[in-house]
């Protein structure tokens, strides 16, 4: 019998990401220096000294939704990551909708971003040398390091998010320290969280802003294939994130209102927004620290933006191999285990944006990030919600051992607080865009258009492809042994059958 030569085609590096690695995509995502420095402000300004709650409510609520979300992560295998758990408890019309609003999000998240990179940029170099630059060469920049980022093997990217991370981190740790140290401008105080100070018209724009911050951190399950025993990895780096994030977030906003005092900190930051951490961490640590926090947001950014774009990669990449995407997106390079091509295109249409913007005189961090990220910021909390609503239902039908709290209870109430957030966010949405009515109704109106179209494109693939739609987001068959480790953690499970 004549042997088989026939190479396989490579495939994503299996057994990589740790934990800490996958958490390091994670919050390197949300961007915490920059969400700090660039947004806590006007949550402040908003919402008062009761600020730094709004933040602690929205991580409790994603927190509930982690329940359930990572319960079904133990028997939902599938690369597609938000979509495949969409489809399997709400069927393969939602599911494949979910698909196209899945590249909404991300996309809109990552791409616009390099308007805030292009600004970040000039006022640090404006900041630390009085020179002016112009912001599109250093997007453009920006759009190649990315690219090379996710063109690397995902170890690369992990090792490099974790440096910057500690960094972006680290300086903000060494501003709170400082303020403890001092005891702050008036001493320490906790008025942030009494019920006079959080119950007030502002708390529902800051939760909105809040909400916004933890943009992301979904993203765990999208590693799947490249974790370490993914049943446990997952779940743990998806409540480390959680956790963290709005843990730290609010230590940091009250911090800084430490820094000034409950008293004058309102005024202080909707007198100069920008420039207050800047003036907390020069009083309180020393300039040195502000020129390296001016530093540190724009590896900030640049963080965000390679963990977006290697996100974007794999969802383009599950969505190549499912067949609805092009085929060739779904090529795996034979040394670096990356999704390359996927990368390519997703740099591609990042550099058309950018120039589209750029063409038309807007203005990198008002338009470009702005008017961009809002579709895609919302874009993924729909998805967190339609998530939420399948969790409960794909339970019923299959048989499992999990306990009603986390398939049930968890889902059906991070539900209600998503709708609840999604509704304070659109309700809110000048606030972030500062466009007009007409601009902010487009950009709303994009997602539900997105998911409509994803819809239609199920009923199209249903009628002229159906082999596509029959196995789009069908589970991968259950090991039959455990001596690979790259299956460790994977049990067999019964699976449902969505129409």
């Amino acid at each position: 019998m004549p042997e088989n030569t026939q190479e396989r085609p490579p495939s994503l590096r299996r057994a990589t990401l740790s934990t800490a690695d996958i958490s390091f995509f994670v919050v390197s995502a949300a961007a915490p220096l920059t969400v700090m420095a660039g947004v806590a402000p006007i949550a402040i300004v908003l919402g008062g000294i009761g600020a730094p709650a709004g933040y602690l409510l929205a991580g409790i609520t994603l927190a509930i939704f982690a329940v359930g979300f990572t319960t079904m992560s133990r028997h939902v295998r599938s690369g597609g990551a938000f979509y495949a758990y969409i489809t399997q408890g709400l069927g393969k019309p939602v599911g494949i909708a979910a698909a196209l609003l899945a590249m909404l999000g991300y996309n809109g998240m990552e791409i616009g971003v390099y308007g805030l990179l292009g600004t970040a940029t000039v006022d640090t170099a404006h900041a630390l040398w009085g020179i002016d630059i112009p912001w599109l060469p250093v997007s453009l920049a920006g759009l190649l390091l990315i690219w090379y980022g996710g063109f690397r093997s995902i170890d690369f990217g992990a090792k490099l998010l974790g440096i910057l991370l500690l960094a972006e981190t680290g300086i903000l740790v060494l501003l709170a320290g400082g303020v403890l140290f001092k005891g702050g401008a008036d001493g320490l105080s906790l008025a942030s969280f009494t019920p006079g100070n959080v119950l007030v018209p502002g708390t529902a724009a800051v939760l909105a802003f809040a909400f916004t911050a933890f943009t992301g951190f979904e993203s765990t399950v999208i590693y799947r294939r490249e974790a370490r025993d993914p049943g446990r990895t997952i779940p743990r780096a998806t409540y480390i994130a959680v956790c963290f994030l709005g843990l730290f977030y609010a230590f940091v906003v009250w911090t800084v209102i430490q820094a000034f005092g409950n008293d004058a900190v309102v005024k202080a930051a909707a007198d100069d927004p920008g420039g207050l951490f800047f003036a907390a961490i020069t009083t309180f640590v020393g300039g040195w620290a502000a020129d390296l926090m001016h530093i540190f947001i724009v590896t900030s950014v640049l963080a965000s933006l390679l963990a977006f774009h290697n996100a974007i990669n794999r969802y383009g990449l599950a969505l190549a191999e499912e067949g609805v995407l092009p085929p060739v997106l779904g090529k795996v390079h034979a040394r670096h285990r990356s999704p390359y091509v996927a990368g390519i295109a997703q740099t591609v249409l990042g550099l058309a944006v950018v120039l589209g913007f750029a063409a038309a005189g807007a203005d990198p961090y008002t338009q470009l990030l702005l008017w961009v990220n809002t579709p895609g910021g919302i874009g993924l909390m729909a998805l967190q919600l339609l998530a939420a609503i399948a969790i409960p239902i794909y339970f019923r039908r299959i048989s499992h051992q999990e306990g009603v709290l986390r398939t049930v209870v968890a889902p059906v109430v991070a539900a209600v607080l998503l709708a609840a957030a999604i509704v304070l966010v659109v309700s809110k949405v000048d606030l972030f865009t500062g466009a007009s009515s007409t601009v902010n109704t487009v950009l709303v109106a994009l997602v539900p258009a997105v998911f409509l179209l994803g819809i239609a494109l199920a009923f199209r693939l249903r009628r002229r492809r159906p082999e596509v739609y029959a196995n789009f987001a069908a589970e991968p068959p259950p090991p039959t042994h455990t001596a690979d480790p790259n299956l460790q953690g994977e049990p067999p499970c019964p699976l449902p059958t969505p129409s």
